[in-house]
């Protein structure tokens, strides 16, 4: 008579928490609706309760930033506007400002212009919002008192410190549009882009998601080591790279992809919260 042995099955090791989870909002976090799902709610607030930091890191201004303010009950810090601004989502303010030199912003409009006529520009400040008389407007840009000139004209009024330019154009190729205006206007200011049409988005040179997040951990002490960090699009590329763990969402852009060594299911099927959820299932025991 013969026995047969089975080896017990394979435990996982306890892994320490990170200390802080940093995700990017449209296209990551949120799903397609522009919503956060039940699931990931959940996981935001366990993430939490078990003692990680949670930051919020989009290109986003701070007055959208609503969809998610309910859903860091200890934390409520976010950085917005491609690290142009730290904002306090409970206490609504800005503690954080890292302001495009209009000169800086002005030889961007100049350059662009002298390549692409075809071009057009909206700026964001720490006050709100304003845009050339052309530029397409989301519904959310229609609110009475924004003010419509060229960007000229708006740069040199006084709007307050400018966070980002946005940069539009009819019908090139979003990534090509991006190599373009890199070598056009470069050398005054920093470019990406996270939306699938032809919108560039300008910061001061050195502001990126990735050197407000490491400011941000400097503070608190937090190496890059102790970040997990979560992304879709080329604006999340250099926050990405800077994070001990990085992972992109299944839809992510192929860029993204193929930088990251980890990834997760896409935005609608709750990526960001599957991950989350396996990294407090493998924490050590108290």
């Amino acid at each position: 008579m013969t026995s047969t042995h089975r080896r017990p099955a394979a435990r996982r090791t306890p892994e320490p928490l990170p200390r802080l989870i940093a995700t990017d909002l449209d296209g990551t976090l949120l799903r397609s609706d522009q919503t956060v799902s039940p699931r990931t709610v959940a996981a935001l607030a366990a993430a939490e309760a078990a003692g990680v930091r949670v930051y919020f890191v989009t290109g986003r201004p701070a007055r959208w930033m609503n969809v998610v303010s309910d859903h860091t009950a200890r934390h409520g810090i976010a950085i917005c506007a491609n690290g142009a601004a730290i904002y306090d989502l409970h206490g609504d303010r800005l503690v954080g400002v890292r302001a495009l030199d209009p000169g800086d912003a002005l030889a961007v409009v100049r350059a662009l212009r002298a390549e692409l006529p075809e071009v057009t520009f909206a700026v964001e400040h720490t006050r709100g919002y304003c845009y050339e008389p052309d530029y397409p407007l989301l519904p959310d840009w229609t609110r009475p008192g924004a003010v419509s000139a060229p960007a000229e004209t708006l740069l040199a009024s006084d709007i307050g410190p400018v966070l980002k330019l946005l940069v539009r154009h009819p019908s090139l190729d979003p990534d090509g549009f991006l190599a373009m205006a890199r070598q056009a206007a470069g050398a005054h200011a920093e470019f990406t882009r996270s939306s699938s049409v032809a919108l560039l988005e300008v910061s001061a040179t050195g502001v990126s998601k990735a050197t407000t997040l490491a400011h941000c951990c400097s503070e608190l002490g937090i190496d890059a080591s102790e970040v997990v960090a979560f992304g879709d699009m080329p604006n999340d590329l250099e926050m990405l790279a800077w994070a001990g763990t990085s992972y992109a969402v299944a839809n992510a852009h192929p860029e993204v992809l193929a930088a990251t060594t980890h990834h997760t299911a896409s935005n609608d099927e709750d990526g960001v919260a599957r991950v989350i959820e396996s990294l407090l299932e493998r924490r050590p025991a108290p």
